[in-house]
């Protein structure tokens, strides 16, 4: 995985105003510190996602190879297994970040990766409708730390215009499992009868031995909060507090003597006050118009290629490009977005390429190339919006606890379009789909709609911060 190349220039003169230098780093020291935190942050963190959505979106997979027959499962029931991870997931967020914060990240996310990969392991062994809704259940339980832990965890390691770049690569991995997902998915389903399993079985045994791989990987190289890093010296440990806004005092410094700076604590105070502000409200809303089509595609993207009349290797192959182009596009506004110390646009031009893919497949049947485009087209314009959506919003709030809060309220309020999404997409509606190109289409104008209300309350705050000498939030 590439990682970025950033412009000391750029990358070391945001527009926010800096700390008091007193780490002793020169520009050039600080270059090579932020290509060595990531390094050691970004790949583990990559590759623990990639293995997260695997594990969670390969039953898009198993369900074009024969998984429904084999199980008996009827009507909607797919559907609902699709859903049920959602429940837990969603519940747990919040309180996951708090652990995470108490434990830290090495250690809780390590556990948690063990876990999914062991209830993936098992998943591949079920016998009937139940077995999959209990697996599916229990792997959302081990999933809902991940995600939200991951981005909490960036947010305090890199300054407003840095992230934007380390938020997408992170992000890509849902991007690269998905695509993997279905170069796998096509390798393994010439495994059908191996050891007298099916191959649709394979799919989840052979996926979850990788997470508890990449589990036992973390709990070795993950690096925790930069207030907890061994692999840092003092200096340069202040010098990461100093650019993120969260050194110490000079009499905290004396006291702590190098230590880890003291854990914020989250109180009933803090909640209420959070929650009054309508802008997290907002965050949240932008996140669930990204989510809904974010995981029906990712569903169902296997699904809607076959109904083009490909076999189940062709299938899976054909699910590829449309996430690989998607991935190209992250990446370019990334760089951009960083550069310009810009969101909202990027957030916009995301949603414009979404509803112009939803319109021709809404509009378009019996023509392969066109509806082929089309979905390349939503898949880049939900795929670049999300990790564009997170970083505007997370790198906005500030501390410990208002990051603990807001990244687990936004990820666990948004993944209720994770319920939403599995219905989109109805073997009664097949092969136009209709209905479920119309809700998408609904929620994609409704996250524009909500994207220029966040935007306008930030040019408001922006204002009075100005106004006030403090660090204004991103646009």
């Amino acid at each position: 995985m590439g990682l970025p190349e950033d412009d000391v220039s750029t990358e070391f003169n945001s527009t926010a105003p800096e700390p008091e230098p007193g780490h002793g780093l020169s520009a050039a020291e600080e270059a090579r510190l932020l290509r060595r935190i990531d390094v050691a942050l970004l790949p583990m963190l990559f590759l623990i996602y990639v293995v997260a959505f695997l594990d969670r979106a390969n039953i898009a997979n198993a369900l074009t190879m024969g998984m429904p027959h084999e199980l008996g499962l009827t009507g909607q029931q797919p559907n609902a297994a699709l859903a049920v991870f959602f429940v837990p997931y969603i519940l747990l967020e919040i309180p996951s970040n708090m652990l995470l914060r108490r434990v830290t990240p090495r250690i809780w996310l390590s556990l948690c990766i063990l876990g999914f990969g062991l209830v993936m392991l098992a998943q591949g062994f079920v016998r009937g409708y139940g077995g999959l809704l209990a697996t599916r259940f229990l792997l959302g339980i081990f999933e809902a730390g991940i995600f939200p832990g991951s981005f909490y965890l960036i947010s305090f390691w890199y300054r407003r215009a840095e992230a934007q770049k380390r938020f997408t690569l992170y992000f890509c991995s849902v991007i690269v499992a998905s695509a993997f997902g279905g170069l796998l998915a096509s390798a393994i389903a010439r495994m059908d009868g191996v050891a007298g399993l099916s191959n649709w079985r394979w799919v989840f045994i052979l996926e979850g031995i990788l997470s508890v791989a990449v589990a036992a990987a973390s709990f070795f190289c993950l690096s925790d909060f930069p207030e907890q890093a061994r692999w840092l010296s003092a200096r340069e440990r202040l010098c990461v507090l100093q650019r993120t806004g969260r050194a110490p005092s000079q009499q905290q410094q004396q006291q702590q003597q190098g230590q880890a700076v003291e854990q914020d604590k989250l109180t009933r105070r803090d909640l209420v006050a959070f929650f009054k502000d309508p802008k997290n409200h907002l965050g949240a809303l932008m996140y669930f118009c990204v989510v809904v089509p974010v995981y029906a595609f990712a569903y169902f993207t296997p699904t809607i290629v076959k109904t083009l009349g490909y076999s189940a290797v062709q299938t899976q192959l054909y699910s590829v490009p449309p996430f690989a182009t998607a991935l190209g596009l992250c990446l370019i506004q990334a760089y951009l977005s960083d550069r310009t110390n810009l969101r909202l646009p990027y957030v916009l031009s995301s949603g414009a390429l979404l509803i112009s893919g939803l319109a021709v497949l809404m509009t378009t049947h019996g023509r392969f190339s066109a509806q082929y485009a089309g979905l390349c087209l939503i898949c880049v314009g939900a795929f670049s919006a999300a990790p564009t959506v997170i970083c505007w919003y997370l790198m906005n709030l500030d501390g410990h606890r208002q990051r603990s809060i807001g990244s687990g309220w936004m990820i666990s309020f948004g993944n209720t379009g994770g319920i939403l999404a599995p219905f989109a997409f109805l073997q009664s509606d097949a092969p136009e789909y209709r209905p479920g190109y119309a809700m998408c289409m609904a929620v994609a104008v409704l996250g524009m709609v909500t994207a220029l209300a966040y935007g306008l309350m930030v040019v408001r705050e922006r204002r009075s911060a100005t106004a006030a000498s403090r660090t204004p939030p991103a646009l």
